[in-house]
């Protein structure tokens, strides 16, 4: 807080304060070529953000691989650090598989497996603009993302799992939200997360050989 001015230092909480916020275009998503050192000293992060994965109807389009945090998880809340630790490399190892189909490989049963995982795991990051989801309610759709909970849902029905899910333990588990928001992630937590997940995906997959 030695940078505040002595007239500030009541109004700031926790001390500390913003630098730099810069914002720079790549030149054909050239990422090697628009990083001068000096940005790179004065942010403790960089976004990077996709034209692709906009124009394919993914928001926020941030590429997960490419963004960077020297803070990373001691920036979360430790309930979401437990939960979504596995998220980036799941997602790498999904944006590779994608590559490869796109080229016409074949895959095995192991890479569906990724596969199916990591696009799941799009859908539920995905958020509408203006309506960011709470940090409790991201932690619980993570929690069913990243244990592969989801994976014989229709991509086009992660949204009607999502509302169902979190309206369920809205209702009868506010006390389970409540620990997720404190930072709370132990044993009862986990069980009851895990049974609901199965049991929305169970209800959404008899729905769908039903139709």
């Amino acid at each position: 807080m030695n940078d505040i001015p002595e007239c500030l230092i009541p109004h700031v909480k926790g001390g500390g304060s913003l630098t730099a916020l810069p914002v720079i275009e790549t030149v054909a998503g050239d990422l090697g070529g628009f990083i001068p050192t000096n940005v790179i000293s004065i942010t403790n992060a960089q976004i990077y953000l996709e034209s692709n994965l906009f124009n394919a109807g993914i928001s926020p389009e941030i590429n997960v691989g490419l963004s960077q945090s020297r803070v990373g998880g001691n920036a979360q809340i430790k309930s979401m650090t437990k939960v979504a630790q596995t998220i980036k490399i799941d997602h790498a190892q999904y944006r590779e598989i994608e590559a490869f189909l796109k080229l016409g490989s074949d895959i095995d049963s192991s890479n569906k497996l990724v596969l199916d995982k990591g696009s799941r795991n799009v859908e539920l990051l995905k958020q509408d603009e203006r309506s960011p989801i709470k940090v409790k309610n991201h932690v619980a759709v993570l929690f069913a993302g990243t244990r592969g909970l989801l994976n014989k849902i229709p991509k086009n029905k992660i949204a009607e799992f999502e509302t169902a899910y979190l309206y369920e333990l809205r209702l009868k588990f506010p006390e389970i939200l409540i620990s997720i928001k404190n930072g709370i992630y132990d044993d009862t937590i986990s069980s009851t997360l895990e049974s609901k997940s199965c049991c929305h995906s169970k209800k959404i997959k008899v729905l769908q050989s039903n139709s």
